[in-house]
């Protein structure tokens, strides 16, 4: 599939995988819709873009999701259409199950989950009507794969493929696909965001995602598998992506390898 004069609306817009993906599509032919919650953010995005006439910003809070029917109308009225939608908005987490509030969890919930399914669903009525779409959705490895402190962002993630996973089956009649980008880790902002047991940002870097793949790398790979319409992509280090594969095949092993991993 070319991505060429393709509209693409891309949450998470402002900065990491988000970013580097709206940077390299709008050197594709495409006319991009960016959006997060940061505007300023997004307006210095769009000014790194190719062809600004052609990046247009609107801003959107995943949490506040009641209002998506309205975002939705907004985004079409853009450019007329909409052909891709790259739900790639959320927030993670550094803390121990026993030491997350509830509130915590909720949030989570709220954002990784129900608001990506609730502009997935406010838009879909459009992709059936136009008999096409595609649903970009970044998940994790860490939605095939629990890990220690990430109970409740693993949960969202799990969460996404499942709905997902019934979707794409629901909407293959409509000529409507669904693409899950599992990454690994990442060098971007995710674990000085992610939240701590409290609600409070952890506001420093993870080591390995110190150490991970670039989120302009990221984003050629992330970009080649939209084009080839796949349903489930891993993009990860070598480690990250052998224990997919343990857990499908040697689960009881995989249990034994992350309970050496580090909790603290």
């Amino acid at each position: 599939m070319s991505v060429k004069n393709k509209i693409i609306w891309i949450t998470g817009a402002s900065s990491g995988i988000g970013k580097s993906l709206a940077i390299l599509l709008s050197r594709q032919n495409t006319k991009l819709i960016l959006s997060s919650r940061n505007e300023s953010a997004l307006n210095e995005v769009k000014n790194l873009c190719n062809d600004k006439e052609n990046v247009k910003v609107l801003p959107l809070d995943l949490e506040k999701y009641e209002d998506f029917q309205d975002k939705v109308a907004q985004a079409i009225s853009l450019f007329g259409t909409v052909d891709i939608l790259v739900n790639n908005g959320g927030i993670s987490q550094r803390s121990l199950a026993k030491d997350t509030s509830i509130a915590v969890d909720k949030r989570l919930m709220d954002i990784n989950y129900l608001g990506t399914v609730a502009l997935t669903k406010a838009i879909l009525p459009h992709f059936i009507q136009q008999n096409s779409g595609h649903f970009v959705v970044t998940t994790s490895i860490v939605g095939k794969i629990g890990t220690p402190l990430r109970s409740t962002y693993a949960a969202t993630k799990h969460a996404l493929h499942g709905f997902f996973d019934s979707l794409r089956a629901e909407v293959h009649a409509n000529n409507v696909k669904v693409t899950l980008v599992c990454p690994g880790f990442v060098t971007t902002n995710v674990s000085k965001n992610a939240l701590t047991g409290d609600g409070s940002p952890q506001e420093k870097m993870d080591k390995a995602t110190a150490n991970g793949i670039h989120p302009d790398r990221f984003a050629v790979l992330m970009l080649k598998a939209i084009k080839a319409e796949k349903e489930e992509v891993y993009i990860a280090g070598v480690k990250e992506k052998l224990g997919v594969y343990v857990k499908r095949l040697y689960p009881k092993l995989l249990s034994k390898m992350i309970r050496k991993l580090s909790v603290t």
